[in-house]
């Protein structure tokens, strides 16, 4: 069984943030960070190269494959900041209704910038998330 690629790190956050050289998705990111420490009550950790989480879950698959992951993270990708809704978007249709001008993946939010998009719903888009993260692998 192959090894978990992205794992947990002691990388500086701030210094991988402070080094995006766009100032609005440095901004976003930021305050998107401030977003989630507050939700998760946990310190955000780089994950990989690229990725901000915040939490540790543990998951096991049917097929014996299984790991750590964070409960909610964030990455600030080329061409979209894209945050980590790890329970996926098919339980939060209301939610997304009022959430702004954004796209999905399974558990991909992509978004532009955070203008784009109503901060409480996302506020409350992430709580539920993560809610539902740790109840499901307590």
């Amino acid at each position: 069984m192959s090894e978990q690629k992205t794992t947990k790190n002691r990388r500086s956050v701030d210094a991988f943030l402070s080094a995006i050289s766009d100032e609005a998705k440095r901004r976003d990111c930021y305050t998107v960070m401030r977003l989630m420490k507050k939700i998760t009550g946990t310190n955000p950790q780089m994950w990989g190269n690229s990725m901000v989480g915040f939490g540790t879950y543990h998951y096991k698959y049917g097929s014996g494959r299984e790991g750590d992951w964070f409960l909610t993270g964030f990455s600030p990708r080329k061409q979209n900041l894209t945050l980590y809704i790890i329970s996926g978007f098919s339980r939060y249709e209301a939610l997304m209704k009022k959430l702004g001008k954004c796209e999905t993946g399974k558990s991909c939010l992509y978004i532009k910038k955070l203008e784009d998009i109503d901060l409480e719903t996302l506020r409350e888009l992430v709580q539920q998330s993560v809610e539902h993260v740790a109840r499901s692998h307590p």
